[in-house]
């Protein structure tokens, strides 16, 4: 884990461009979102002090916090966690781009992802993931028929 080259844009939340394309995708049944996280050295919680630990932490552990506040909200919309798995280099793709973590999620729906990402009980802990975070991917698929 490394802190972010500053020349180099980061990826934290969806624009409202890509948001909007996203709904207008109108994917149908199960959406699986693709995550590929970055971790900061130590986590940041200058935008949200109200969630930081008495201790500082690493992102890789403020990111577990922001998990085991997630879940709850995400199984209450019908979604859920089908993979979490720690990352590295590339195998095929770019040899100075690695990632700490990979994490899928399904959820039955869009609507039931936007209702989850809207959730107000969701939002306030959010601040975890924003203070883990150096830099990530979301990707939502869908299966092939």
């Amino acid at each position: 884990m490394s802190e972010p080259n500053n020349t180099q844009p980061r990826y934290l939340e969806p624009t409202q461009t890509a948001g909007r394309d996203f709904v207008m995708r109108q994917l149908k049944g199960n959406v699986v979102m693709l995550n590929l996280l970055r971790f900061r050295e130590m986590a940041d919680y200058s935008a949200n002090p109200e969630l930081a630990p008495e201790t500082p932490i690493s992102g890789a552990a403020a990111f577990q916090k922001y998990i085991e506040h997630t879940l709850p909200y995400l199984r209450e919309s019908g979604g859920d966690l089908t993979f979490l798995g720690k990352g590295g280099a590339f195998l095929i793709g770019p040899e100075a781009e690695r990632w700490d973590m990979v994490m899928l999620v399904r959820q039955h729906s869009t609507e039931s992802f936007l209702a989850f990402a809207a959730h107000e009980a969701y939002l306030g802990g959010i601040g975890h993931r924003t203070a883990a975070l150096e830099d990530s991917r979301l990707l939502p698929m869908v299966e092939m028929t």
